[in-house]
């Protein structure tokens, strides 16, 4: 007899297939800003003084935003985990983009404000 009540490990529907499509999206792009952020933070680094207030305000922020994004995204994992326990399964990919979700928001954000830095 088949069991019915576990989620798919591939998508059935063409929803869930434009969700896979969004995930894949937000990863080319967490990708892409991360790449960009770290080489415009490497430039800064290069072009300024270690311990000027700018340079120590960017570190500061750097560190607590990746700490910030860790939180949300373990607690998601957690929410995810306390879910199954419970029996109610979430697909991998909502749950993969909930994941990624804090990361994205976060790199896109310093990506676009460095870039405007002079």
């Amino acid at each position: 007899m088949k069991n019915t009540s576990q989620a798919a490990f591939i998508p059935q529907n063409p929803a869930a297939m434009m969700d896979i499509w969004k995930l894949g999206i937000m990863a080319f792009e967490l990708w892409s800003t991360s790449l960009s952020t770290i080489n415009m933070r490497q430039n800064l680094w290069q072009t300024q003084q270690p311990n000027s207030a700018s340079m120590m305000k960017e570190n500061q922020r750097m560190v607590s935003e990746k700490l910030e994004a860790a939180m949300e995204t373990g607690l998601e994992m957690q929410k995810a985990m306390l879910g199954m326990a419970f029996g109610q399964q979430t697909p991998w990919w909502v749950t993969g983009r909930k994941a990624m979700l804090p990361y994205h928001r976060r790199s896109s954000a310093n990506s676009r404000r460095l870039s405007r830095r002079k």
